[in-house]
């Protein structure tokens, strides 16, 4: 995390919004993460986590959007999705070896909900319910950034078509 972040004494008394990974998990496992949360806020362009470092924390986003990034050698970094309201920034945590499998930066001015990944990783651990229900929506979080990284990346890179004339007819 950047000193562009601030960070509000202890945890929030706020409820988390119905939706999202909130929403996902057993009432009494949302309200156990939500007591784990400290509310953090970002200025537009820092930059939350560098892909390859430590995975040490997550964030849910309340307001503002965040840029996920990877890096292309011998070419600057790529964003590959935009995050906003209510979304996870940050699975690495959950998934050994805890390491950064993106970059993001915020885009605007963020506020968020963040979490301790080995706090959570604990409170899962004694609480196999809701380390399933974590881990289940963990995962179709993957699986959407994996398609939205495979879609912008070929969007990028992926060879143009080049001019074929229509079929039974000739080049003007």
């Amino acid at each position: 995390m950047t000193d562009d972040a601030t960070t509000g004494g202890g945890t929030t008394g706020d409820a988390p919004p119905g939706r999202g990974l909130f929403a996902a998990l057993p009432r009494h496992g949302a309200e156990a993460l939500s007591a784990l949360a400290a509310d953090v806020a970002f200025t537009a362009g820092s930059r939350l986590f560098e892909e390859g470092r430590p995975a040490d924390r997550f964030w849910v986003v309340r307001t503002g959007t965040v840029a996920l990034d990877t890096h292309i050698p011998g070419r600057s970094a790529v964003v590959v999705e935009t995050v906003g309201a209510g979304e996870l920034v940050g699975w690495s945590w959950l998934v050994p070896p805890h390491e950064w499998r993106l970059g993001a930066s915020a885009t605007t001015a963020v506020r968020a909900w963040q979490f301790d990944a080995s706090g959570v990783r604990d409170l899962c651990s004694r609480d196999p319910v809701l380390g399933q229900a974590l881990a289940l929506y963990v995962a179709g979080v993957v699986g959407h950034r994996l398609e939205a990284t495979r879609t912008r990346l070929l969007d990028l890179y992926a060879p143009r078509p080049v001019d074929v004339p229509p079929a039974g007819g000739a080049r003007r």
